[in-house]
């Protein structure tokens, strides 16, 4: 499973702190909200890596949830982190406050943690790591061509990446 580095993002806590290094190890998914299409991500705090998972449609809503619900089964996950999209030069969007309704939604029906972490550049991120992929020639998974599951991944590393990792080595982003 080839793995590249993922990038050393800001991290805003929307609930709960995160964990420290003495806590038992969570597994997280992570999600890269879009109003077409959310990414989401499967990482742990054990090894601190991430990688892509899936990709989800962002309507119907009610399938929308059926679908979280299902990989919230699946995967039993102690909490979650969303993207918090912002414009480039930090101020809030329409698509921010859109995403942290998502975020609130999440936390209200699924009764777990919910996380959010700064994604500004994260699919530009994802785009340059399914490019780099691509030039070596591996899969970089069965999305259809769309990068938010790997935005999604690049979202969770910069999470795990906040939790105290050394910056001179960036939690793994892997590209299966």
């Amino acid at each position: 499973m080839p793995e590249v580095p993922g990038s050393s993002g800001q991290t805003s806590q929307a609930s709960a702190l995160p964990p420290s290094s003495s806590a038992k190890p969570e597994t997280l998914l992570a999600f890269d909200f879009g109003v077409r299409h959310i990414g989401v991500a499967l990482g742990n705090t054990l090894s601190a890596s991430a990688r892509p998972l899936t990709l989800i449609d962002s309507v119907p809503t009610d399938q929308r949830f059926a679908r979280i619900a299902e990989l919230i089964r699946t995967w039993q996950p102690d909490r979650l982190v969303v993207g918090r999209p912002l414009d480039e030069d930090g101020s809030l969007t329409e698509t921010t406050r859109l995403a942290e309704r998502f975020a609130n939604q999440l936390r209200g029906r699924f009764g777990l943690a919910v996380e959010a972490v700064d994604e500004r550049f994260s699919s530009r991120e994802a785009q340059a790591i399914i490019a780099a992929t691509a030039r070596r020639g591996a899969r970089s998974g069965q999305n259809g061509g769309h990068d938010d599951p790997m935005a999604a991944a690049v979202i969770l590393a910069q999470y795990l990446d906040g939790l105290g990792r050394s910056s001179s080595s960036p939690p793994p982003v892997s590209t299966s």
